[in-house]
């Protein structure tokens, strides 16, 4: 699959990381570059959506995997300039045990989406924190994974089974699956835990993992309740400028790589 037509599912089991976060603000990022690009809310929490003000949730992704609605139906514009959404309702928990019952359980995500795909140069995935149904239909749609990682004490523990489930989809499901790289997130610069954290991982996955490293910033914590992205927030934060490093660091991944 072309640059142009990039589908980013950002991944982890464990809830704190920073996902949402990451997906919100990477995808303004991009959009602020100049690049069109969707968000895909699959997370129950609805979190992406709500960071982002979107009231309306009548299609929605739990529909898309139900055959309820088209994508078409299911976008909806931001107030980010060339950063639209497909937000999502508490139902899409059910979905985990839904799709057990559906043909192509696994495509449902993929198929919904194939239609629009190419309108954007980017869509992200906000996936769930746990290694169901929804995270394996997110991978199996995408074309890359990108992980947030805290700096904590067993950051490196759990990112073991992601690993195992991102090889299985792509041993089985989706042979093209890559992975776009590791973020390290919530960094503390006060904190000797957190450099010795980002020391391990960098000495474990060594050119996987981004430079930029994204701080704990209290603003970071405050847009969402404003239902906006930090980026609109406050520009000249420390979370907002680090992922708008994180935006041109990929960037400049994805052209190193054309």
């Amino acid at each position: 699959m072309s640059v142009s037509q990039r589908i980013i599912a950002v991944a982890n089991q464990k809830g704190g990381v920073g996902k949402t976060t990451t997906s919100i603000n990477l995808a303004t990022a991009l959009a602020a570059c100049g690049r069109s690009v969707l968000l895909i809310d699959f997370d129950p929490q609805g979190n992406a959506s709500t960071g982002l003000g979107i009231d309306d949730r009548t299609y929605n992704s739990y529909g898309l995997l139900a055959g309820e609605g088209t994508a078409d139906m299911a976008i909806q514009p931001t107030q980010v300039p060339r950063l639209d959404i497909i937000p999502t309702v508490v139902d899409l928990s059910a979905a985990e045990v839904e799709l057990t019952e559906m043909d192509r359980r696994e495509y449902r995500l993929a198929d919904a989406i194939s239609a629009i795909s190419k309108q954007y140069q980017y869509i992200i995935i906000d996936c769930p924190p746990s290694l169901g149904m929804l995270t394996v239909n997110a991978l199996t749609a995408a074309t890359s994974v990108l992980v947030p990682l805290q700096c904590e004490f067993y950051a490196l523990e759990g990112l073991s089974q992601l690993m195992r489930t991102i090889d299985a989809v792509r041993g089985g499901l989706n042979a093209s699956l890559t992975m776009q790289g590791i973020v390290l997130t919530m960094y503390d610069s006060r904190n000797k835990l957190s450099s010795m954290v980002a020391n391990d991982v960098r000495a474990h996955f060594g050119d996987l993992v981004y430079n930029t490293v994204v701080p704990r910033n209290v603003r970071v914590s405050e847009a969402p309740s404003y239902g906006q992205p930090v980026l609109i927030y406050d520009l000249k934060c420390p979370g907002s400028q680090a992922y708008a490093a994180l935006a041109a660091e990929l960037l400049r991944q994805e052209a190193k790589a054309a």
